[in-house]
């Protein structure tokens, strides 16, 4: 029986021509991952993350953005549905989401970007694995959607985070 083979294992393949710097000094502050297949998507969100202070990586493919996850902790992730890989023999970014501790994955605020899902629904986040869903059709408030999305992240986690300093694991 062949073995499956996960996207881990081949992002570091010659296809990754975009990420042919991954140790490149990153400033200090926020970052965030933006993989989206649509150019003008892309531009756009890039440009709204900046605009909110982000050091912003652009991809519009999944491995891509895998080889440059596995050399940077971002603090924000922009993951469009078809950059996920879904269906195929390859894990996409949001499985590679999935395996990572909860320690570390707790630190990351995912957004997917769907056309099938409506904007905040948060079972279907949950379900997903994501903090956010933000539907295609209200692309042009992204950046009121993240606002709110991080600010009832930092909500549902400020007594978790509180605790963790009181007993010094933060």
């Amino acid at each position: 029986m062949e073995e499956r083979k996960k996207s881990s294992d081949t992002v570091g393949s010659e296809s990754c021509d975009t990420f042919d710097r991954p140790f490149d000094f990153v400033e200090e502050g926020k970052t965030a991952l933006v993989c989206e297949p649509d150019n003008a998507v892309l531009e756009n969100l890039g440009a709204v993350l900046e605009k909110m202070g982000y050091h912003v990586t652009k991809s519009t493919a999944g491995p891509d953005s895998l080889e440059s996850m596995k050399f940077h902790l971002y603090d924000l992730l922009v993951v469009g549905e078809s950059c996920d890989s879904q269906g195929s023999d390859e894990d996409g970014v949001l499985d590679y989401i999935r395996q990572l501790p909860m320690g570390v994955r707790r630190n990351i605020f995912v957004v997917l970007l769907s056309t099938t899902v409506r904007t905040m629904d948060n079972m279907a986040a949950f379900g997903r694995s994501v903090n956010l869903i933000i539907n295609m059709k209200n692309i042009g408030q992204v950046e009121a959607i993240i606002k709110r999305g991080l600010a009832d992240n930092e909500a549902f986690y400020a007594t978790f985070r509180e605790a963790l300093k009181k007993a010094g694991r933060l």
